[in-house]
């Protein structure tokens, strides 16, 4: 196992932070009332979100009572016999990408074909890694 370095999250508070997240969007919260309900700052929400922080059991159980879930809910993507945990934690990761929850609302209301079009579209936009198509290499 590689070791990390003692600034570096480690990836399971990182895949956690984001499981919090998502939960706390999903239901529409913000980070100052998630805060609130734990007795924390709006900042150590914001480092548990990021992996920064690591979340010990007890403030789980707040935070997942504060969410209205139960904290199976928010490790279920660490602990699922079968899955890909590296896929569910680099899911996780894209899901804290500024916007990609928003992004995925919207995209969830389109209708099918508008869906294909899209993503037919961002592939277009994007070469075969992912990465922005330069003008240059369109000019070229």
């Amino acid at each position: 196992m590689p070791e990390l370095s003692n600034k570096t999250p480690d990836p399971m508070d990182v895949a956690l932070g984001a499981a919090v997240r998502i939960r706390r969007r999903t239901i529409g919260m913000s980070q100052e009332a998630l805060a609130e309900q734990c007795g924390v700052s709006f900042q150590q929400i914001q480092k548990y979100e990021n992996g920064a922080n690591r979340i010990s059991f007890s403030r789980l159980v707040q935070i997942a009572r504060a969410l209205r879930c139960r904290v199976v809910d928010l490790m279920d993507v660490l602990d699922t016999p079968g899955h890909d945990a590296v896929g569910d934690l680099d899911l996780l990761s894209r899901m804290r990408t500024p916007g990609a929850l928003e992004l995925l609302a919207a995209f969830e209301k389109l209708p099918q074909d508008a869906r294909a079009s899209l993503v037919n579209f961002m592939r277009a936009l994007t070469g075969p890694d992912g990465s922005l198509r330069s003008k240059q290499k369109e000019m070229a």
